[in-house]
């Protein structure tokens, strides 16, 4: 039992590809010391040869570095925007002003009542007064006078005498053709 607490985990220790940013894992890849003694691990022999031809990792497409710089299977995350708060504007309206409104707001709800009350008494008296002020110009106007009784029947009266005109020609026409 004590012997399997004494054990320790081994970590592997992995490298990155100098030229394509791959990792390399142990027992892998090759290194390479230069001239001025400065150290590269490449992760295959294809990586150290493109290294070595002096080509610039950040052009060839398949490596890393390419990939970063060039944005490439990156998800991003939509962030959400946060909404504006509404702020709310007490502004005045056609036929109140500012004031006004805010005075009816301060009132008590009793008083405020009783004033609506009045005013909507107030309006309807006055609707009543126009309506009764028009039917007292229809009865006067709709009350019919004697000229426009013989004038309606006198235009019923010269409309048959035409027809029966229209009618007598019409015969007379026939015989002389």
């Amino acid at each position: 039992g004590g012997f399997a607490s004494l054990q320790h985990r081994n970590v592997m220790r992995t490298e990155v590809c100098q030229f394509s940013g791959f990792k390399i894992y142990p027992g892998h890849g090759s290194k390479y010391v230069r001239i001025d003694n400065k150290a590269f691990v490449f992760v295959n022999a294809k990586c150290m040869k493109t290294f070595k031809r002096k080509v610039n990792n950040r052009n060839v497409q398949w490596t890393q570095v390419y990939r970063r710089v060039h944005k490439k299977g990156t998800t991003t995350e939509v962030t959400k925007r946060k909404a504006r708060k509404v702020v709310k504007v007490q502004r005045d309206i056609v036929g109140a002003s500012l004031a006004q409104i805010q005075q009816k707001k301060s009132q008590r709800p009793e008083i405020r009542a009783a004033s609506r009350e009045a005013a909507l008494k107030e309006i309807k008296d006055r609707k009543k007064k126009q309506s009764d002020a028009a039917k007292k110009a229809k009865t006067t106007t709709a009350a019919p006078t004697a000229k426009t009784a013989a004038a309606a029947g006198g235009k019923k009266a010269s409309s048959k005498k035409a027809a029966t005109k229209k009618s007598a020609a019409a015969p007379a026409a026939k015989k002389t053709a």
